[in-house]
């Protein structure tokens, strides 16, 4: 579910997923072909939604929309959509990589109505690069993540402690020092 909702532009990149699934099979809590199967999965079901999206209320916005509406004239539709159809795969693959990107793209197959068919290959094929990759990568270096996660919540803890004893000591000596200022001023007052 997680990556169906950020294939449909929830402010997460679905990356993160894979490496969260990667790791915990390296460390042997997921079965690694159970973990990567639902990786890919998730990611085509959240394209295809976005590409449903497009397909059914894409026409709409885009001549609704001032700044896309210039794009959508007779003229211009035929030639937009024959560019999408011929880098479909080069933009797809390259939209893959690109957090906030992905989404627009692939609502936009759907709204020059590229061929659903041709959708989905050329999705399947982009999601299996870019999810396996990210998957294996942190399969085959999942030990080292989870240690640069441990060091990173010690340094955190550290960190923040630092700052609430440094905040704390600037606060009490602040107090001290307008509480000197006080009593010297009252000192003054009765001299």
């Amino acid at each position: 579910m997680f990556l169906v909702l950020t294939g449909c532009g929830m402010p997460i990149p679905e990356e993160v997923a894979f490496v969260v699934a990667g790791v915990l099979s390296a460390e042997g809590s997921l079965h690694w072909e159970a973990a990567l199967a639902s990786c890919l999965l998730g990611a085509v079901l959240g394209d295809c939604v976005m590409y449903g999206i497009g397909r059914r209320w894409g026409d709409t916005f885009l001549n609704a929309h001032p700044r896309f509406a210039w794009l959508l004239r007779a003229k211009r539709e035929k030639q937009f959509e024959l560019s999408v159809q011929q880098h479909a795969l080069k933009v797809m693959l390259v939209s893959r990589f690109l957090v906030g990107i992905r989404g627009p793209v692939y609502v936009a197959a759907g709204a020059v109505h590229l061929p659903f068919r041709r959708f989905i290959v050329i999705d399947v094929i982009c999601a299996s690069l870019v999810v396996t990759t990210f998957f294996w990568l942190s399969y085959a270096f999942g030990d080292r993540v989870i240690g640069w996660i441990r060091d990173a919540e010690i340094t955190f803890t550290i960190a923040v402690g630092l700052v609430v004893v440094g905040v704390g000591l600037f606060l009490y000596l602040r107090s001290r020092r307008k509480l000197t200022e006080i009593v010297m001023s009252q000192e003054k007052a009765e001299s």
